[in-house]
């Protein structure tokens, strides 16, 4: 069961520049406003993660990343597309700059992926778009399983931690490039 309150004070948090921490499909996440420089800084900082690697975002629903896609082929487009909702990261050219470069760090292209873990599109629903969404981990750290463990990790240095379950996958998204379908995380 979702909490409403908890779902609302987490965005409240987010868009005063806050980063805060919540269960994802695999393994706790890291979000924050993708758009907030100083949030997005933070949470690098808070994870010992150069900027030059770059972020991914996680959207509730395609039309959250239709402004992204334009750039695609038709195919390339419906390739994308038919592997959402679901574990499917993809590297989406952003030939237009939409996208910040504190997100996209030393690459052009922006990492997506629209969830179908509940909780995540809550939050997404409630911000109205995409937010950061990266392994809740110091950099060389394995990702948190659970609450206890972001806690133990991040203390009082994050803004919220939500209460929730993992989605129940065993491993991370899978990361591909939209242009080449090529592989980079399986």
């Amino acid at each position: 069961m979702l909490n409403a309150w908890q779902i609302r004070r987490a965005i409240d948090y987010v868009e005063q520049d806050g980063v805060i921490a919540y269960p994802t499909e695999a393994v706790w996440g890291l979000g924050c406003d993708p758009y907030s420089e100083l949030a997005v800084k933070r949470l690098l900082a808070l994870k010992k993660r150069p900027v030059e690697k770059g972020l991914i975002l996680v959207a509730s629903k395609v039309a959250q990343v239709e402004h992204l896609l334009v750039n695609l082929t038709a195919e390339q487009r419906a390739t994308v597309v038919d592997s959402w909702p679901g574990p499917n990261t993809w590297l989406i050219p952003d030939t237009e700059n939409l996208i910040p470069e504190w997100i996209k760090g030393e690459h052009s292209s922006v990492a997506v992926r629209v969830s179908d873990h509940p909780l995540v599109c809550a939050l997404c629903d409630r911000f109205g778009r995409l937010l950061v969404s990266t392994s809740a981990n110091p950099a060389t750290r394995e990702p948190a399983l659970t609450k206890t463990k972001v806690n133990a990790y991040f203390g009082l240095e994050l803004d919220f931690v939500i209460a929730g379950d993992l989605g129940g996958r065993s491993a991370p998204s899978v990361i591909r490039d939209a242009v080449s379908l090529n592989t980079l995380r399986s």
